[in-house]
């Protein structure tokens, strides 16, 4: 059952090997709110991909900056909020991955799989800061 007001964060350093750390973070949240397998999907997928685009574009790969994953949860929902030491990014012209254009390419498609499969997706501070809710149903 979903808890209100719980607050998790962590610090990882940007380095692509901090990201095998969300893995288990995303695994103790969902097995201490008994999120079934579905939202266990759909968080880790959409927050690797916020995380991997933090350390990647936004810190680029500077293991000097870091990249900040905070929690919280109300007794509907769960909210991450990923953050990073870059600039930002113009998150309103992301080229959309479903065009024949963009179809092969290899990279371009986090934001999209983050607005897929988060409930709600909100840049913040020019795009270094991201928010992901998930709701959560207690029944």
């Amino acid at each position: 059952m979903i808890q209100n007001g719980i607050v998790q964060q962590i610090e990882l350093p940007s380095t692509l090997e901090s990201l095998s750390e969300i893995e288990n973070f995303i695994e103790a949240i969902c097995e201490q709110n008994k999120f079934g397998e579905d939202h266990y999907g759909n968080i880790l997928i959409a927050l690797t991909e916020a995380v991997n685009n933090a350390i990647t574009h936004g810190n680029k790969l500077n293991p000097d900056k870091k990249v900040n994953l905070n929690m919280e949860t109300t007794t509907k929902d769960v909210e991450f909020t990923i953050k990073d030491e870059g600039a930002g990014f113009d998150y309103d012209n992301i080229p959309d991955p479903t065009l024949p254009e963009n179809i092969e390419k290899l990279s371009g498609r986090g934001v999209f799989l983050m607005k897929s499969l988060a409930d709600d997706v909100v840049f913040e501070e020019n795009g270094s800061t991201i928010k992901l809710r998930f709701y959560i149903s207690n029944n």
